[in-house]
């Protein structure tokens, strides 16, 4: 019997990379997926067995509705949220002074409000259900004070504290809220820009008790373990994955 047989999982950000590879965990373990990213989710859900791929805007409030909806209305509810969306690799490193406001607020928007909007969608369809999980994409950063990504760190630090917090709010209605946190991952969209993983890739190896490449599958045994019953008494956690780069 698989852990998550008869589940029904929404991973955002879920037609590559990290988002990707947490879908086809799930998906191993029966899960049915539904793949919400801004291009390739229709391609990317065809790989799984009655998969649903949704073009969503996670930072529009009308889409994550919308996602939510069509869900429930094509798979008959929903049990797993995966809020994994979010900018990075596109991001320019450089001094918190030279970060234009807009792209800050921008940050914000996809990485952070896209949770609170997602979870807020999502809540009554998991309320329905009796329960759920949800798991939150962070990052190792804010445990290591990284620079010259001032928005993102500041972001992904933030994604902990709300982590934490809902967990506290949905206790009551069964739902668990847990978050996990990669190291540098070479995924696909990393690996488009040359510059970040010429800046990062050799420096964060060095730092790690494990001292090889991180790769998206590192992250997806810890979301299935914290999607399903093995982690029923779990919640409010965060779990960095970085290869013993961070201990916490």
């Amino acid at each position: 019997m698989r852990t998550l047989e008869g589940k029904v999982a929404i991973v955002t950000g879920g037609a590559q990379g990290i988002g990707r590879a947490i879908a086809d965990g799930l998906a191993e373990e029966g899960a049915r997926i539904v793949v919400a990213d801004l291009r390739g989710a229709e391609a990317a859900a065809a790989a799984y067995e009655a998969g649903v791929g949704l073009a969503i805007d996670v930072a529009n409030e009308g889409e994550t509705q919308r996602l939510v909806a069509e869900t429930v209305e094509r798979c008959g509810g929903l049990d797993i949220l995966v809020n994994n969306a979010g900018l990075y690799a596109s991001l320019e490193m450089r001094a918190f002074t030279e970060i234009p406001l807009e792209e800050w607020r921008r940050v914000m928007d996809v990485n952070v409000a896209s949770m609170f909007l997602t979870c807020r969608a999502a809540v009554p369809a998991m309320r329905e259900r009796g329960g759920g999980a949800i798991v939150n994409i962070s990052s190792g950063t804010p445990f290591r004070g990284v620079p010259f990504l001032l928005h993102y760190v500041t972001s992904k630090g933030a994604i902990v504290a709300f982590t934490r917090a809902l967990a506290k709010e949905l206790g009551r209605d069964a739902i668990r809220v847990n978050c996990v946190a990669p190291g540098f991952t070479l995924s696909e969209g990393v690996e488009e820009h040359p510059e970040v993983v010429a800046a990062l890739r050799d420096v964060s190896v060095a730092a790690r008790t494990i001292q090889r490449d991180q790769v998206p599958a590192d992250v997806a045994g810890a979301v299935t373990y914290l999607a399903g019953e093995g982690a029923s008494f779990v919640t409010g956690q965060t779990i960095v994955i970085d290869g013993g780069q961070t201990f916490h």
